[in-house]
């Protein structure tokens, strides 16, 4: 973990209400891992002085890439944020997305700005697979292209049916994976959380494995105030674990979700 000065070297329209922040920080940006988060410090904010989590969407020695909406005052207060701004960075942070089996056929799933925190996933991961994106609308069906020109076959979803087909992510990957009858699939997914808990259930009903993001309310990012704890099952029943250290990446047959 890195407490870094990052200096913005663009701030961009992406898509939509999309925009991403590209910012210089040789401190962070070499030690990234797919899955992994920064803790960015919004400024002017006043007496609102905690940092926001931001899942990493590009990173390379020099840099790293946020992808983001804004939808709140945090998130807004960002669009001030201009070429040669800093801003205060914690990161890398949490774990990342493991690296895929041997035996199994890589599969992206994200709902709705997710598949940002997935980029790096599918630029790392050497056999490429099927990804399988949804949203609201096709504004929302993001960085369909950057998947493509890695070799990704991208299956999109929309709400209204804008774009691919119409419904939800499941209402795609149900029948392809009827149709699976070789290699097991293994699930790196990113998204809300009724999303990612019906994927989790198909991987533990499928018997094969589905890498979590879990994507509750951080305070602190480091494993100090205990705000974004989940249960996670353990051999004798279950324990508290920490999003933002813990995870945020969790195997499915480790969360115990909340009825």
């Amino acid at each position: 973990m890195i407490q870094d000065k990052a200096t913005v070297l663009k701030h961009e329209n992406f898509q939509g209400d999309y925009r991403i922040l590209h910012l210089a920080t040789t401190g962070i940006g070499p030690h990234v891992q797919p899955g992994q988060f920064v803790h960015l410090q919004v400024p002017q904010l006043g007496d609102r002085i905690l940092r926001r989590p931001f899942s990493i969407y590009k990173a390379d020695s020099e840099s790293i890439s946020l992808l983001y909406k804004p939808v709140g005052r945090g998130t807004a207060s960002m669009a001030t944020l201009h070429k040669k701004s800093q801003v205060d960075l914690i990161g890398p942070l949490g774990n990342g997305y493991p690296e895929a089996a041997n035996d199994t056929l890589p599969v992206l799933v994200a709902g709705g700005y997710g598949n940002a925190a997935l980029y790096l996933k599918a630029r790392s991961l050497k056999r490429k697979g099927v990804a399988f994106f949804g949203g609201r609308t096709a504004e929302d069906i993001l960085c369909v292209e950057e998947f493509e020109a890695l070799g990704w076959d991208v299956r999109p979803t929309t709400n209204d049916g804008s774009l691919g087909i119409k419904g939800l992510v499941t209402d795609a990957f149900d029948p392809w994976l009827l149709e699976q009858n070789e290699r097991k699939p293994e699930l790196f997914v990113c998204g809300p959380t009724p999303m990612l808990r019906a994927m989790g259930d198909r991987a533990i009903e499928n018997n094969f494995k589905a890498w979590l993001s879990l994507d509750e309310n951080m305070a602190c990012g480091v494993g100090a105030c205990l705000t974004c704890v989940i249960k996670q099952k353990t051999e004798t029943g279950w324990q508290w674990a920490r999003c933002c250290k813990d995870g945020p990446i969790f195997e499915s047959r480790e969360v115990l979700w909340d009825e």
